[in-house]
Order: structure tokens, then sequence, then C-alpha cells
């Protein structure tokens, strides 16, 4: 078995942790599995490797195809299925011999390629070049962003659990009223809704367009609202629900009119509260506020509201991307206002924080 790495396993794991950010079921045993066939069949056929270990749905292909383009700078140039008795075995058109692995002209690039983008997972985004942001473009395009689940009222037949009185007694009559097997059922389970409250001000420039295509990738879920704030309080959940992610960002360009304003988080989160909020949209929900805390309103009025929505949301969490500075301190005003009613309380300036930011969001990961 060729040999991979310590530095191309670090990099194979983090590939692993982005496709599960973007919703694959990348189990522990799919990622053995997939760092045995890249050490099998060479850092040059990583794509077929990981398209055969780690996709488990038809549904998981273009997610797939999304991260790994971002993370090694594009698939292998034969798109076509291999045949399960070529397995692992399919070549890119200018690929050589099967010998040609780590140490052959490939294998380097695929590597480096690879090492760039796991340094790109942690880099600050204010501090990308137009190359690298073009990387984590596509990166973003293939996040996932699930609530939590909840049980719902609604029951299902199950194998075990609760006995079904209605099915049990039908059952009964269907045998002529002989003993019959007992029927089970259980409660369902849905994801919460999730609700992103992205702030656009001026001070969050730098990092507005990452978040904004973060949110548009989490929109495609069902059950997830987006709202910008700066000076004003605007639904764009319409606007981010364009497939493409281009034609989304242009939409909501021109719905949002407060670009690079000021920022009066206090009275938006109570109009928020007011018009979506107390009728139903955070009642029950994961509300998750993503912004620097820069307040220019009141900040007892910041939180006076974040204690209304603590009381309503299921979770509330705020993601703020100056929290990875060296030294930083929740001082600002409308941060230390609204700390005290924040459930989790993270860093979003890299790729590498919005995917912790989707693990909270989940539940997976407690901060």
């Amino acid at each position: 078995m060729i040999g991979v790495t310590g530095r191309a396993d670090a990099v194979f794991l983090a590939f692993a942790r982005a496709l599960r950010s973007a919703g694959v079921d990348a189990s522990a045993e799919r990622v053995h599995a997939f760092l045995r066939a890249v050490a099998e069949a060479g850092p040059a056929r990583v794509y077929w490797a990981g398209r055969l270990t780690l996709c488990g749905s038809r549904e998981d292909l273009e997610r797939y195809d999304q991260v790994f383009a971002g993370t090694f700078g594009g698939a292998p140039g034969e798109r076509r299925v291999p045949s399960p008795g070529l397995r692992l075995t399919v070549r890119d058109a200018r690929a050589g011999p099967r010998s040609r692995t780590v140490d052959g002209p490939e294998g380097p690039r695929a590597a480096a390629l690879a090492g760039s983008a796991e340094v790109l997972r942690q880099r600050d985004i204010a501090g990308l070049d137009p190359a690298e942001r073009a990387a984590l473009r596509r990166l973003l395009a293939a996040f996932a962003l699930p609530g939590q689940t909840r049980r719902t009222a609604r029951r299902r037949p199950a194998g075990r659990g609760a006995v079904d009185p209605y099915r049990t007694v039908r059952e009964l009559l269907r045998h002529g009223g002989e003993p019959a097997r007992l029927r089970h059922h259980e409660r369902t389970e849905r994801p919460r809704r999730v609700v992103l409250l992205v702030d656009v001000s001026g001070s969050m420039a730098p990092y507005a367009d990452a978040l904004l295509r973060f949110a548009h990738a989490a929109a495609r879920g069902s059950r997830t609202e987006v709202f910008t704030i700066a000076t004003r309080l605007t639904r764009v959940t319409r606007e981010l629900s364009h497939r493409d992610p281009d034609l989304a960002m242009a939409a909501l360009a021109r719905a949002v009119p407060d670009w690079r304003g000021g920022t009066r988080l206090g009275e938006l989160v109570r109009e928020f509260l007011d018009r979506w909020g107390q009728r139903g949209l955070a009642r029950g929900a994961v509300v998750v506020l993503l912004s620097d805390g820069w307040e220019r309103g009141d900040p007892e009025l910041l939180a006076a509201q974040m204690r209304r929505l603590r009381r309503l949301a299921h979770r509330v969490i705020w993601a703020n991307p100056l929290k990875a500075r060296p030294g930083y301190a929740p001082l600002a005003a409308g941060m230390a206002a609204a700390l005290p009613s924040v459930d989790a309380f993270v860093e979003g300036h890299s790729l590498a924080a919005l995917e912790r930011l989707a693990a909270v969001v989940k539940g997976a990961d407690d901060a």
C-alpha cells in the first residue's frame, strides 16, 4: 500500500470535514475507507477515491463536486463514472501509469492544491485576494445549515416503542378478534427553523459577501429565513432562493437599500420580533446573528430585545468575525449588552469558523 504523509492526511481530513458541512454523510467509516483508497490509488486519483467512498446518494454527488473544486482546484477531466470492475483505476486523460503516485508529477500538485485549500480554510476572509475569494465562494456554495431536530406531534409506524392502539385494533378486527401482533409507533423528527440576521453595515463590509453566500447556501433548506441588518431590516429569503449564487447576490444587492450604512441593532431586533418573530418565525427556532456587535443606538434597548428574543427562540447564536483577533474582548457596547442573552458566542472570520458555526447550529458542537 502506498503511504500517504501525515500532512496529506490532515488535508484529506479537512476535505472530509468540509463535505460534512455541506451535508454529505461522511462518517468515520467512510473517511477511513477514503484514506485507504487514496493511499492505494495515489493523490492523482483523489477525486474518484472520494467519490466512491464518501458519497452515499445521488444528492451527495453535486455537493461533492462543489467541495472538491473549492478544495483541490477542480475535478479530473474525465467525469465518466467508473464501472465496478475498474474500481479506482479510472484516470484523467493526461494521467500516466498507475505507478505514478505520490512521487509522480501529479501527486505533488494535488498535495500542493490541497495544502493551499487547508490554509484557505483558516485564513481571515478580510485578507483574501481575488483568487482566494473565488475558491472560497465555491466552497461556500456547497454549505448546508440544518437546525437541531425536534420531535413533532405526528407519529409514524415503528418496529418498537409505544403501542399504536388504532392500528392494533384494526389488526385485531382484520383477524376476527383473534390475538394479533401489536403495532407500534413513534414520534417523527424534523429540523428546527434557522433564522439568520446578517449585518451588512460598513464595519462588516470585508465579510458581508462571504456571510451572505453562506446564507444563500443555508437558504436552500425549506426552513431557513434570512434577513439583512444595518440601518434597516430587510427580509431577503426570496432573493436568495435563486439556485445560482451570483444571481442570488445580484437580486440581493437590488433589494437591500442600506449597504455599508450604520448599525441600529437594538431597533432592528425589535422590528424583527414585532413583525415576524413574535408571530412565530422565532418561536422554537435557532436564531443566528452574524455581526461585529457595533451599535449606534442605545445598548439598553439591544439588551432588552435580546432578552425578549431569548425567551422565544430555542437557541440564540452570535457569530462575530472580530472574536478571532488576538486580545479581543467583547467590550463594544452592543456586544456587551447582547452577550448575557446569547447561548453560543463563536467566531465568524474564516471558512473553518463557518464550518464550526454550522456544527453549533446543528447542535453537534456546543460553544
